[in-house]
């Protein structure tokens, strides 16, 4: 049986992962979905201060000191940045690297970098503004299935500011990784989830098109634990 450790986007938390790590455990494997600091059920720990390294070290913190090997490591969306990085510092432990519909980033880039333009500048005058967090988007922005929209907008909470803006230091360390997957959300049109497709596609990862929105473990949870055995 193998080990996940689930990470979330931006705005979420480790419940939206709920659906998917029942299903997993039900099929006897262990899993972890932490919640990085300053998001849902942390949020009373946001401040300024935190950023990409924070996130970063709430997994690799996790994952060392629970004394986790062969883990099979998932990034949702902003997540694909925190485990990145994450690889870099614990590269040993990990077996599988997943990204779902997640951005995929080379060394020296920030999330803001690998936005397009207009999303970028929107982050760049709230930081000019004085912002220190920003609000989430809505679950329809998403394209989430219409039954959990209420609920996915009453759950998710600002995120850190910083944590766009900070840039990645990667020494290869996700490529040395034998077994990567990228699985993009079909539903959601993004130019930079289809350039991260295309991306995992020249370097011959694993490769999965799901026929829904951008939260995929909410929309196909079924087939998704199906996708991340597979990954395992």
């Amino acid at each position: 049986m193998a080990t996940f450790v689930l990470v979330h986007g931006a705005w979420h938390g480790a419940w939206c992962w709920r659906r998917v790590a029942q299903m997993l455990r039900r099929n006897g494997h262990e899993v972890f979905a932490p919640t990085l600091t300053g998001l849902c059920e942390r949020s009373h720990l946001l401040t300024p201060a935190i950023d990409l390294d924070t996130h970063i070290l709430d997994v690799v913190n996790g994952i060392k000191w629970q004394g986790l090997n062969d883990v099979v490591l998932v990034g949702h969306s902003y997540g694909g940045m925190v485990i990145s990085g994450a690889v870099e510092k614990i590269e040993k432990a990990i077996a599988s690297f997943v990204l779902l519909d997640a951005f995929f980033p080379e060394n020296g880039q920030a999330l803001v970098d690998i936005v397009s333009a207009p999303v970028r500048e929107g982050v760049l005058a709230a930081q000019k503004s004085g912002a220190t967090s920003l609000p989430p988007r809505s679950a329809a922005a998403f394209n989430v299935n219409e039954k959990d929209r209420a609920w996915v907008d009453a759950q998710c909470t600002p995120q850190p500011f910083r944590s766009f803006v900070q840039k990645l230091t990667l020494g290869g360390a996700r490529e040395r990784i034998a077994n990567k997957t990228y699985i993009r959300a079909a539903g959601y049109e993004s130019p930079y989830f289809d350039r991260g497709l295309a991306m995992a596609r020249e370097r011959g990862w694993r490769t999965h098109e799901v026929a829904c929105g951008h939260d995929v473990m909410l929309d196909q949870p079924e087939r998704l634990t199906e996708i991340l055995q597979e990954a395992a």
